[in-house]
């Protein structure tokens, strides 16, 4: 029996790594899904021939009411609201952590006669899984606008806040570590990484949101590691790590993608507010505002177009009739691109999936750094509810808030033509540059009801 259990973990981790290569593109992604879901699918097979698992009644209650809970939730969820849904699933797994560290804790009378290092693995992770699920409902909130957007600290007295419950936490992990074995101290653990958990995420401001995803979600593998090391559960330990190490190296470029530090970040990013003009910059500037028919003809009349979706088009549900556009581009003689910044939309690649689903070409998608050059040799650059990643005052105000971090040069466009509801600003709470450039006109309405207006006069012209 244990080496069948041996051999379907090696399975399973075969199956995770092949399906997480899978990801790499979105004609790979979903077969990439279908064989990591089928790794764990194995993996839980070989669990359960572990030696005295325990009630199947309570695992086969858990089955059923995690399928009950997740399919519906998965099936229904819209792509505009998936980056809170992988918050609130990610916390979730968190949760499991430190619940089952709980329980080891009460199984083994506080950890009496356990090794070292199971102690220290299973009190990391207690910690660990406490903060990630707690942090991961704030994001949730903040992303599903039940918590404000903006930034909520304490100010001057945030960081001494984050030491002490920091502290408080190591301190009863200490306790029980030296020998004490009273479950109240577990439980202290348990609360004060709890409240670490969300005064950590609260002072982050919406245009950070992504990166603490995605920090929080390596955070919940780490936990989940350190918990299979504690239980010699050598898949929790594999499945961990893998989800640690991509979680931990997708943070990293997301953060670097917006020229900030994850040290910055986790202190308090920016957000939620709008940022008011001061000095010269507050004086009156007028926007031009334009009409679909003009947009079609200066469209249909261009030898190039570049296309910069934004997260108003997943709002909109904007990429089919992007597509239709492209289209009857094309059929004209226009050279129709995608033009997709890091952190456009709320999570990573969300752009790259929403026009994946509308059957955009791949080969038409271009990252920042391939397709930055070629806005100077592009006749209309058409913005679809982007605002953050095309702001010049990245490059042009040394006191914005964003300046360094790398955008998509759609001002070195011959003509840009932005669709947007309003003049509000982003996640950033900034306002941008780029509206009142002379060479910039503003289509306001809904992006897909728009855009299907320019459809409809591409037809005519």
């Amino acid at each position: 029996m244990t080496t069948a259990r041996t051999v379907l973990y090696i399975v399973a981790f075969g199956l995770f790594i092949y399906g997480l290569m899978g990801l790499t593109g979105p004609r790979t992604a979903v077969r990439g899904n279908w064989i990591a879901a089928t790794g764990m699918v194995v993996a839980i097979v070989a669990t359960f021939l572990t030696p005295g698992l325990g009630s199947w009644a309570l695992i086969a209650l858990g089955i059923v009411l995690g399928t009950l809970v997740g399919i519906p939730a998965a099936r229904r969820v819209k792509m505009t609201a998936m980056p809170q849904m992988v918050a609130l699933f990610n916390g979730v797994g968190g949760g499991a952590v430190a619940l089952i560290s709980w329980a080891e804790f009460r199984n083994s009378d506080g950890f009496a006669g356990d090794a070292a290092y199971v102690i220290v693995a299973s009190l990391f992770a207690t910690i660990i899984g406490a903060i990630s699920f707690w942090g991961s409902l704030v994001a949730f909130g903040k992303l599903q606008e039940i918590l404000p957007g903006r930034p909520v600290s304490a100010g001057r007295w945030q960081q001494p806040l984050n030491a002490v419950l920091l502290l408080a936490a190591l301190g009863c992990a200490i306790a029980i570590g030296t020998g004490n074995h009273y479950e109240i101290l577990i439980i202290g653990v348990l609360v004060f990484a709890g409240i670490l958990g969300v005064v950590l995420v609260l002072p982050i401001g919406g245009a950070d949101m992504p990166v603490v995803v995605s920090m929080l979600n390596a955070c919940t593998g780490l936990s989940a590691a350190a918990t299979g090391l504690a239980l010699n559960n050598a898949a929790m330990i594999v499945a961990g790590m893998i989800v640690g190490a991509s979680g931990s190296i997708l943070t990293n470029e997301m953060a670097k993608a917006m020229n900030r530090s994850i040290v910055s970040i986790v202190a308090g990013g920016f957000g939620g507010e709008a940022v008011a003009p001061v000095g010269a910059a507050a004086l009156e500037r007028t926007v031009r505002s334009t009409s679909p028919s003009d947009v079609a003809i200066q469209m249909a009349y261009a030898n190039r177009v570049i296309v910069v979706p934004g997260y108003g088009m997943a709002v909109a549900q904007a990429q089919h009739a992007v597509r239709d556009m492209a289209r009857l581009l094309e059929e004209k003689g226009v050279e129709v691109s995608y033009a997709i910044h890091p952190v456009a939309g709320r999570m990573p690649g969300h752009m790259n999936v929403l026009l994946a689903e509308a059957d955009v070409p791949y080969d038409q998608l271009k990252d920042m750094d391939d397709v930055n050059d070629e806005f100077a040799r592009t006749d209309v650059a058409l913005v679809v509810g982007a605002n953050d990643v095309t702001n010049p005052a990245a490059r042009n105000d040394p006191n914005s808030p964003i300046h360094g971090m790398p955008i998509l040069d759609v001002d070195h466009a011959k003509s840009v033509i932005v669709l947007k509801r309003s003049m509000n600003t982003g996640f950033a709470g900034i306002e941008n540059q780029l509206y009142y450039d002379p060479r910039t006109s503003m289509l306001f309405g809904d992006a897909k009801t728009m855009v299907s207006k320019v459809v409809e006069e591409l037809k005519l012209v």
